[in-house]
Formats: C-alpha cells, structure tokens, sequence
C-alpha cells in the first residue's frame, strides 16, 4: 500500500469523494497538466452543477500546494513529500527504476539515491520535484522486503577476506565476505552467497559462502550457477526422491474399471527425438458415421501427486521445468516424470483425456473429458511423423495424416477467426562432450509439430470452455491481454520502416495487420526484427481464476491442461477436473489465484534461466570467432551502444558508442537511433550493419563488436 501526503480537509463539503477522486487522477498522472474539462471527462462527470465543484476543488488544491498552475485553467501534480511502495528495477549501469502501481509511468532513481536496494527489491521511494516536462524521478527511502537473500557470484579471494563478484550485472555491488565465512570456497570459484546485513557505514553488504558450485568457466559450473541464480535447485531432496520411488508402478484391475478403456484404439506419442518423458498421446479411430474420434490423452499425474504431499509441495514450490541448452531441471523426479506417468509404447498407462468426435470439416461434434487407461501402440519421433505426411513412409499412415488434415483445418479456422500466426525462431545448440558449443541450429517446425500443437490447443481450449460455460466453477485460466497501444507504438514505427501498417483500430484489426506482416515477411530479414519485437511489445500470458480471454490465440477461455508434468497449473486443472466430474465443486479461490501468481512468476524466472543459459553459450560459442567479421542487424539501441544480431548464428552484441570511429555519435531516444554530430550519419534499429568480433566476456556474458560498415 502507497504512503502519500497528508491531505487538508478544507475541499467542499459537498463533494468529499470527488476531491479525493481528482487528488489520486493527479497522483496516477504525476507528470502531465490538465484542465478542469479534461478531468471531469476522465472521471465520468457530466453534470453543470459538479463541473462547477470541480473547479472550485482545484482552486483549493492549488491554495494548499497539492497541484500548481502551469497556464492559465491548467494544473500539474506537486509531487513533494509522496512516498511510494514499488518494486526496484536496476540497469546495469546502477542506476532503476520503481515499478509503482499507483503511477502511470516508472520512476527513475538515479545510481546514488539507491541506497541499500538490490534489483528486484519491495522499496519505499520519495518522488522528488523535476523539472518542468522532464522524467518522474525519485530515491529509495528504505527496503521493505528483498527479494531474494542469495545470489551467485565469483570469488575475487584477498588475503583475510574475500569480495563475491555477482554474476548478476543488475547487482551492483560485490558481497564482502571475511575469511571464516568462505566455506572452503577458492579464488576463481563460482559460489552461492547469502546476504546476512548491510551496515549503514559500508558500501558493501556482508555475506556467507553457503555453497560451492565448482570453477568458473566450467560448463556444469556454469549451468548450475544459472540454475542458482534463477532460484531453482538441480537436486531433490532425499524425502521427495524417497516417496517417488515408494509409489506403485502397478495398474490395478479396480482403477482400470474405473476409467475408459482405451487400451484397443489405435494410440500414439509424437515427440522430439531425444525426448525422455513422453506426456501426451493421440487416439485414432474413424467412426461408422464417417466421422472420426480423436484423444487426446494427457499423463494423469493426480493419480500419482497427491495434495499436500511432500511431492505435491516440492512440485508447487518449482511450479515448472526448467530447461537450459544441455539439461532439464524437471519439476517432478524422475521416477514420476519419466517412469509412471510417461506414456511409453507398449505398456498399460493411466490419462486425464478430452476425446472429441470430428467431423470432415474439423467441426467438433461432441466431446467427453474424463479419466483413461492407453496403449500406446508407436512413439514416433517428430522426423518419423513428418515423413508419414510427406508419404515416405506408410507405418499408421490413414490416422498420422488424417489426423494432419484435421489439424490444418483447425489452423486455418483459427487464425481466420484473428488469432496471431507469428513464430519466434528457436535455436539448438551442438555440444562437445565437454559442453563447449561446436555450431547453433535453427530448429525447424514442420507439420508433425504444429499438428500435435493444434489437438494440443483444442483440448485446452474445451477443457476451458466447458468448465466457464457449463460448470461455472474456478479454474486457472491461461490469459493473454489484448496489447496496450502506447506500448505498441516502437512496433508499429518499426513495423512502418520496414513497409508494413499496423492498424490498431480494434483487437481484430490488430491482428489481421500483424498476420499479414508476418506472412509477407517471411523469410526476410525484417522477420528476424520485426516478430520477436511484435512479441515483445504485447502482455506477458499469465495464470489467473479472472476468465480474460487469450488474445494471442483469440479464444474467449483458455486454460493449461496438457502438461501437468512440466507445469503445475496443469496438475491443478487436472484435480479440479475430477473433483467437478464427481461433483466436489468446494474450491478456495483466493488460493487457487495465489497458486496461478506464484506458477507465474516461476514460469518466468524459467525462461529467465532458459535465456541466460543460451546467452551463455552464444558468448562461449562467438570467443572462438574473435577479429572476425559477420553481417547482422541493428536489434537495440541505448545511450551507450547499439546492439547488433549476427544473421548467421543469431548471436548478439554490443558496438559501444565509444568505439564508433570517425565522429561524434549521440543518442536520440525518440526513434531509437544514433547520429554523427559532424557527419548526420545515421544508425536506427533494424538497419543492416557489417560487424566484427573485437572480444568476449564469460563472466559478464557479453560480448563487444566494431562497426566494420552499414
């Protein structure tokens, strides 16, 4: 909750919540000036008589020094004296920014009034008077909760102490930690540090070494560090691993008669080639009314992951896998994970399955949820899948591309009913036996992905549906909110540079305009820029009991039903499934939404941790390519460089302002682009430029480029 100034009672007396309501109008808008019209249009008045009050209420606001007249009729908020609680986001420079609810925009608190804040940090924050028309600014007043207490870093060892270097760059001081607290950790170590206080006196916090990850530089050190670093442990504890393995891999008679009897249908997996859980399965069968049954049978972890176990709250407190470019860090051991509730070929396996009856059109007819017993009778790998298609190779071949025919009619439904076709390239990188990356791969998506993706979203989407519609019960719903213009506008200008109008009229017009982009740009260097900044400039999908729809997919209801054992919202729907088939409809809802904000946040440390794994190795991988030269593309530009995208490995760096030649370059926020003060020579984001490799840095995972020409 915001601490803000102390009020003065002297408003009308008529209108007490109206002088609040104008008060906190200005708060939210701290930066802008408005006139009486322009606040009784945005607070919903309408009446003369109260259009009156206001503008009396903003005279006595003005008397008492709440707001200021900057023209004649319009006023701005004093901001003097307001305390703010937000959360701390550091640059790498050290300087941040306040994330607070309450204010429309962030608060810049420049590097020397964070006082004791590290990145990520609850804090309390002054707004401090600016300049007229200048950025909202503020400084840390104290820190309310921190988020995190242990951190990774390198070990810089001195004689009778030590300094943790934070791997972290958004962390921007060093732990100190005397010599007794080092926990046999030695110089060059990659370690764990926990902050133990921060006395006013020292610029530095005290630490202690609570875990030794190996040598810096290593790569197992590395990717553990990263999984530290995240807030995911590699290992499970001894009493997790010890109830996995006392679960009974044997399928009674009793539980099979409970369930639909799959185990005669035609079943099978599709999954990558070195895949080694094996989730979901696809059921065939063409049915005497000429339409066809399809399943979509999904592991049933509720049977083996029961509520409140200690499995059960190892798996809610990792929420997710985690997985980086060499390992998966599994949210369930592996006994669960890759054993009991692996769909594997051949063996009698339990289902939580939506089996749909559908006709030739891809129309749904009816469906059934409920629980399954399958056979898998084939696990085709992703390759063996897409050459049944292509017809090179007949094994299954009526149901592999029937079952494709049907899904590229659901596609085609779908993005003709607006949802957004736009794919974010995918890499893969080849390792030595050492772990050292030989070569990156772009990973390509044939029709054997996108099919099982498509009954993937089909059940998800019924599984949603029917609970809202005709259960009206809770649920966790998967939610994509439609994108805020404002924060859109970067896009669309870019989007524009390349020839390409996005029309932001409506939800739908919004995404018939990026469909067409991406489909023109296909295979051309603008998509490489101009896809993942679509992706980046729309809202984060979360997990919440608010039935919003999904705006990416344009579903009215969606919902996560189909891994529950890499994600645990699943394995909630899961349970929530089979307590409303069974007509147990008693649910806490205030901690169901508790459980989708805490599976939230996890999901995106995870792809935190995914991402800073592939930096990683993108560093490692360009160390070997120093002095040489790459074509790539302006993909971001700061104050202090410009960053380029190689084309050839999709590898970034940075080319520092400093060490642009030639002239004196300056940074114009405005289009994102830096120009010669003497020459007007010009560099904007998503211009093509020749670079070359000047150095690298592990530790930082960076690396420097030189211009070479554009």
């Amino acid at each position: 909750m915001s601490r803000k100034r102390k009020i003065k009672k002297s408003g009308p007396k008529r209108l007490p919540g109206k002088y609040r309501q104008i008060i906190e109008f200005f708060q939210r808008n701290p930066r802008q000036s408005f006139n009486y019209k322009q606040i009784t249009h945005a607070l919903g008045i309408t009446k003369d008589d109260q259009k009156n009050d206001v503008i009396k209420i903003l005279q006595v606001m003005e008397r008492e020094e709440i707001i200021e007249s900057v023209s004649r009729g319009k006023y701005r908020y004093l901001p003097d004296f307001s305390m703010f609680t937000g959360t701390i986001d550091f640059t790498q420079r050290g300087a941040a920014y306040a994330v607070v609810e309450e204010l429309n925009e962030d608060v810049y608190i420049s590097k020397s009034l964070t006082a004791m804040a590290l990145d990520g940090d609850t804090v309390t924050i002054e707004l401090i008077r600016q300049k007229r028309g200048s950025r909202l600014e503020g400084k840390v007043l104290e820190v309310v909760e921190r988020k995190r207490t242990e951190f990774v870093g390198t070990v810089q060892k001195m004689r009778k102490f030590a300094f943790i270097i934070p791997d972290n760059s958004r962390l921007h001081v060093d732990f100190f930690v005397p010599q007794n607290d080092l926990n046999g950790a030695k110089d060059g170590d990659k370690v764990l540090v926990e902050l133990v206080d921060w006395p006013m006196s020292s610029p530095n916090p005290n630490g202690i070494v609570t875990k030794v990850l190996g040598k810096a530089g290593e790569h197992n050190t590395e990717m553990h560090a990263i999984v530290a670093e995240f807030g995911f442990d590699s290992e499970f504890l001894p009493a997790v691993l010890e109830e996995a393995e006392k679960l009974p891999a044997t399928i009674s008679a009793k539980e099979i008669k409970k369930r639909r009897d799959f185990r005669d249908t035609l079943t099978v997996t599709i999954d990558p080639v070195d895949a080694k859980d094996f989730d979901d399965a696809i059921s065939f069968k063409k049915l005497e009314n000429g339409n066809y049954e399809v399943g979509v049978h999904i592991a049933d972890v509720s049977h083996f992951v029961r509520p409140n176990s200690i499995l059960d709250d190892e798996a809610f407190q990792r929420a997710t896998s985690v997985y980086l470019v060499d390992r998966t860090i599994p949210m369930l051991p592996e006994r669960v994970s890759n054993n009991l509730c692996s769909l594997r070929p051949n063996e009698d396996r339990l289902a939580f399955a939506v089996v749909f009856e559908i006709i030739e059109n891809a129309s749904v007819k009816d469906y059934w949820i409920g629980k399954t017993v399958i056979h898998s009778d084939r696990r085709f790998t992703y390759e063996e899948a897409q050459e049944v298609i292509e017809k090179k190779s007949e094994e299954h071949a009526d149901a592999i591309r029937t079952l494709n025919d049907l899904s590229l009619k659901l596609r085609a439904k779908r993005y003709k009913d607006g949802a957004i076709s736009f794919e974010s390239d995918e890499f893969r990188f080849v390792l030595d036996d050492d772990g050292k990356p030989l070569e990156i791969q772009k990973k390509v998506r044939k029709e054997a992905h996108k099919m099982i993706e498509d009954f993937m979203l089909l059940a998800n989407k019924t599984v949603a549906k029917h609970v809202h519609n005709k259960l009206k019960k809770p649920l966790p719903y998967r939610v994509h909110e439609a994108p805020n213009v404002e924060k859109m506008a970067f896009f669309i200008q870019t989007a524009a540079k390349f020839g390409y109008k996005i029309d932001t009229t409506s939800h739908e017009t919004i995404s018939k305009t990026i469909n067409n982009m991406v489909e023109e740009s296909e295979g051309t260097v603008a998509a490489n820029i101009l896809h993942p900044l679509a992706i980046r400039s729309m809202e984060k999908a979360i997990y919440t009991t608010k039935d919003t729809y999904h705006f990416g997919l344009n579903f009215p209801y969606y919902t996560h039903f189909t891994s529950p054992i890499r994600r645990y919202p699943d394995l909630i729907v899961h349970r929530l499934m089979y307590n409303y088939i069974n007509k147990q409809f008693g649910v806490n809802s205030e901690d169901l939404e508790k459980a989708c904000k805490h599976s939230s946040q996890m999901e995106q440390r995870a792809t935190q941790a995914q991402r800073a794994s592939s930096k990683y190795k993108q560093i490692e991988y360009l160390s070997g390519f120093v002095g040489q030269t790459f074509e790539g593309v302006i993909s971001g530009v700061t104050e202090w460089g410009i960053y380029v995208e190689l084309n050839d490995n999709h590898c970034e760096g940075m080319v520092r302002i400093s060490d642009m030649k030639g002239d004196f370059f300056e940074f114009y926020e405005k289009d994102l682009s830096v120009v010669g003060r003497r020459t007007g020579k010009k560099l904007s984001f998503g211009d093509t430029v020749t670079v070359r490799v000047k150095k690298t840095n592990l530790n930082k995972r960076t690396a420097d480029f030189t211009i070479v020409s554009e």
